[in-house]
């Protein structure tokens, strides 16, 4: 026995030795190892490192003669925590600890990029149990005394040495938990995200998206009083272009002495950051730096300028005021956006032209595709709200091209590089010198020579750009309220009924503290139904029944949740209209056996919570309506600005001030984001831009009610009121939204009921004064100083990125799979029979597909890439009803079903089954539209 597992140990001792760390066990090893032989394996360890030392280890092992070593290794293992190596010696199966190779091995290849860019305090938590407490301690005590990296080279030491084989599992999580997108792309082995092109056609998904921004708008149309440049042999105050007045040339414009003072280091031929307040007309310095540009070229050379805006709405703007301001001065401005370039030749005319303004992404997608050569063919990059170019953002994908170019072709041509912004941001930065770190990365990524920010001419910058002073008002919560016991008490009976169902719901998310009504609960929401796409049984219907069920559960789940959060920050009767409109469509909807016993729990309820609703005053409102009362007393013109974090609370406020007597006469707007899956709240961009000029030119409306899909474009100069109400963001945003006030004398109050909102906000005053501590160290510092700093980041970025170029991609399978409904588990599809027609989108050409789904008018068709959507379709299966896509003409075809890849499962020949939330993270591989393989006309079933 004694020569059959030493034999064992050694074949296995491989892999042990990349994983033990001996001081963990040698304690208790005194049994077998002599105190000696301990202490020489301990200095080993702490001078030349554990894998050394674990080899000595296990030599000292296969020496031992004792009866019972063998066995009391495993033992001690087990109890100190090698829980994996453990079980494999027990078993003499070592297949889980071998398939850590792989992971381990990426781990190593890719920690430069992972240690750079985590904080191990934001992870650490995730990662409990993959970690031993000395380890947790030790990542602690690295990252304290020396910093943030130190502390992720000690995370990623240990999780490479871990013998728990869900470890790479718990990094991921991790990661993903942490918002750490970029590391969990190179973690996945994932390339540049897509472009734009590449999205699917079907309804915006979040407010960030294609959303109205008027970033620069208001600089240029309502803040000429201040902002605007002075005009030459002209004494009167410039008059907004959208007066009667005769426009002038780009060649009038005179420049205010501290927009000069911005434009300085750009018209020397700096690559130069311009950091300056919003309404404080840095479109002008752009202009200005744009011409001075294009006339300061050596004789024979010709510029070529490009404007950048991340936004439709601000290029739409900015296209405006070049043309117009560039007009018989023989520069040849053109604009392009998304919807010209389908059919447009995009490299021709921007070979053709002196200014071209745009969105970057087009520009990536002309480099991505030949149609622009290199960058080198321009001599001037303008981007506007620069502090967007980090990550993956088109911006800094743009300057990924440039850098390559810098590191790689020295001896060619650059363009000038230029930013806009009125923040540079801190990222997660905690105190001065890592936000000296943060911004210099920032200027590295933009190959920046110079922040210019306003200095000698303070004075009259602070005249023109009123800063609004900001104050938090504190609130509290209702001290009793009946509606959230109510509420409370359904959604626990609810959770009832899950678990009754299914036992094990509670290990479908790692999130336990999950209080009724706040976003944690919301994210146990959204795990649960992640884990309910792939959970397999043996009983397929019994899987069926249960997906099915847990998402109705859920999603009910999920809409009470949502409530809670309305009744917390509106009215009592907001809340409930919320419930009883989601009930109303349902019923209008499949109605299953399920839902009507859902309705009918919260039907005979619905009699106490209408008499509840009638008095639950929430003292939060109160306080917002005095506020506003008594600014409306001191001064009736007060234009104001409310800033709501979701669409439904717009809805709530907007309803809450037109029925409030003392309030009515505000005459409320609201603008929020476009229309999202599953989401009939929602503005159009012509409504959007309807709202805003409502605000804008009509005296009637006194009150704006705005998502974050404005608090980076309004800029009215007699708004004088800003309003956050339970609205925090980081310290970017939050000098955003405080810009949004422009008149003197403008206030900028949160109300917040929340002491963590409250600390939120402080502490980004206290940011952003870090932030200006750090740009004024950062101007003062030696120049060859910062300029070397910033090539070590460069260098260091382009090794990451040729790290990431080098990683094997994912292969596509060519294996057929199999398509089932993510709820009910239904068949929708083989993968042989996808298509993939321009790019974006993905119909199937299986015949029978049609007798899968029902088709329902959609409510709001419109034409996509010559694409006409008419129906929505959904799973056919009695039970289930799950949103499964369009259908739409294309080509002479009047119904060609196009599918959502969120909406299926993958089940592969094996049996085993994958979740995809986009088209371009498929593991398939998948053909092109052919009409020649169409021989029938696509058609379903119709209501």
């Amino acid at each position: 026995m004694g020569s059959e597992v030493k034999e064992s140990l050694k074949v296995f001792s491989q892999y042990i030795v990349k994983i033990l760390r001996p001081t963990y066990v040698l304690r208790n090893m005194s049994t077998w190892i002599s105190e000696s032989i301990q202490e020489q394996i301990k200095q080993a360890e702490d001078a030349r490192g554990p894998t050394i030392a674990a080899n000595m280890f296990m030599d000292k092992l296969l020496e031992l003669e004792s009866e019972g070593w063998y066995q009391g290794f495993i033992d001690v293992l087990g109890t100190t925590g090698y829980t994996g190596l453990s079980l494999a010696l027990q078993h003499s199966d070592f297949t889980g600890i071998i398939s850590l190779e792989e992971p381990r091995m990426l781990l190593s290849n890719i920690n430069s990029i992972v240690k750079s860019n985590i904080r191990t305090d934001e992870i650490i938590d995730e990662l409990v149990h993959c970690l031993f407490q000395q380890e947790i301690e030790e990542i602690k005590k690295e990252t304290s005394q020396k910093g943030t990296t130190a502390g992720a080279e000690k995370l990623i030491d240990f999780l490479i040495r871990s013998d728990k084989t869900e470890w790479p599992k718990y990094f991921a999580l991790a990661l993903e938990m942490g918002n750490y997108i970029d590391v969990l792309d190179v973690w996945y082995c994932r390339k540049d995200p897509p472009s734009d092109a590449a999205e699917p056609m079907e309804e915006s998904g979040e407010e960030n998206s294609v959303t109205v921004q008027f970033t620069e708008k208001a600089e240029f149309d309502d803040n000429f009083q201040s902002a605007f440049p002075v005009l030459l042999n002209d004494n009167e105050a410039a008059r907004p272009p959208h007066t009667n007045a005769t426009y002038r040339s780009i060649k009038d414009i005179k420049l205010r002495k501290y927009q000069e003072e911005l434009a300085q280091p750009a018209y020397t031929g700096k690559n130069t950051i311009i950091c300056a307040p919003t309404g404080s007309g840095k479109t002008f310095v752009a202009l200005s730096i744009c011409d001075h540009h294009l006339k300061s070229l050596p004789q024979g050379q010709k510029g070529k300028v490009v404007f950048m805006a991340t936004k439709v709405p601000v290029y739409e703007q900015q296209k405006s005021v070049f043309c117009r301001y560039f007009e018989n001065t023989g520069y040849t401005v053109v604009g392009v956006s998304g919807e010209e370039t389908e059919n447009a030749p995009v490299g021709m005319i921007i070979e053709d032209s002196d200014i071209i303004i745009l969105t970057p992404q087009i520009l990536v997608n002309c480099l991505n595709a030949g149609s622009v050569p290199s960058l080198s063919i321009f001599t001037l990059l303008i981007f506007d709200e620069c502090h967007n170019t980090i990550g993956h953002h088109p911006y800094n994908v743009l300057m990924f091209h440039y850098l390559d170019l810098k590191l790689g072709c020295p001896d060619q041509k650059r363009p000038q590089i230029i930013g806009l912004t009125a923040s540079v941001g801190t990222g997660k930065s905690r105190n001065r010198l890592e936000t000296m770190t943060y911004i210099s990365r920032l200027c590295a990524n933009l190959d920046i020579e110079e922040i210019s920010t306003v200095k000698e001419n303070t004075e009259e910058l602070e005249r023109v750009v009123y800063k609004p002073q900001k104050e938090v008002q504190e609130t509290t919560p209702r001290e009793n309220d009946p509606f959230a016991e109510v509420i409370k008490e359904i959604m626990a009976e609810i959770e009832q009924m899950a678990k009754s169902i299914f036992p094990s719901i509670e290990t479908m998310s790692r999130i336990q503290n999950r209080p009724y009504g706040t976003k944690q609960y919301e994210q146990w929401i959204v795990d649960t139904q992640k884990s309910c796409h792939t959970l397999q049984l043996e009983d397929k219907t019994m899987e069926s029944h249960i997906c099915s069920t847990l998402f109705t559960y859920t999603e009910h789940l999920r809409k009470f949740n949502d409530s809670l959060i309305i009744n917390d920050d509106a009215r009592t009767k907001d809340a409930l209209e919320y419930l009883q409109n989601f009930f109303t469509n349902i019923k209008n909807g499949t109605f299953t056996e399920i839902e009507q016993k859902l309705a009918k729990k919260f039907e005979d309820e619905l009699p106490l919570l209408g008499e509840i609703s009638v008095d639950n005053e929430n003292p939060k409102l109160e306080e917002l309506q005095f506020i506003l009362i008594e600014s409306y007393q001191e001064n009736p013109d007060t234009r104001t600005l409310l800033f709501v974090n979701t669409r439904a609370l717009v809805v709530a406020l907007k309803n809450w001030i037109n029925e409030t007597p003392g309030l009515k006469f505000l005459n409320p707007e609201m603008i929020i984001g476009r229309n999202r899956r599953h989401d009939k709240l929602g503005m159009s961009l012509p409504g959007q831009r309807g709202a805003l000029e409502t605000f804008r030119s009509s005296e009637d409306s006194k009150l704006l009610i705005a998502t974050s899909v404005a608090d980076e474009g309004i800029d009215i100069p007699a708004c004088n009121l800003v309003l956050l109400y339970e609205y925090v963001g980081n310290v970017t945003k939050m000098i955003q939204v405080r810009g949004r006030g422009r008149a003197k004398d403008s206030k900028c109050f949160l109300v917040t009921s929340k002491k963590e909102q409250a600390i939120k906000e402080r502490h980004n005053l206290f940011r952003e004064t870090m932030m200006n501590e750090a740009m004024i160290q950062l101007q003062k510092q030696d120049k060859a100083e910062f300029l070397a700093q910033s090539l070590r980041f460069q260098k260091e970025e382009k090794k990451q990125r040729d790290l990431m170029k080098s990683l094997k991609p994912v292969e596509l399978s060519e294996e057929n799979k199999r398509l089932l409904c993510v709820k009910c588990k239904a068949f929708g599809c083989n993968t042989n029979d996808i298509r993939v027609i321009q790019v974006s989108h993905h119909t199937v050409i299986d015949k029978d597909f049609k007798d899968r789904y029902i088709a329902r008018p959609h409510s709001n068709p419109r034409v996509f890439d010559g694409i006409r959507k008419s129906h929505k379709i959904y799973c056919k299966s009695p039970k289930c009803g799950e949103d499964w896509g369009i259908l739409g003409s294309y080509l002479m075809f009047p119904d060609i079903p196009f599918i959502k890849i969120e909406k299926f499962v993958v089940e592969n020949a094996d049996g085993s089954q994958c979740y995809f939330n986009k088209w371009v993270k498929v593991n398939f591989r998948m053909n092109e539209f052919n009409l020649g393989e169409i021989n029938e006309p696509f058609s379903g079933s119709q209501e």
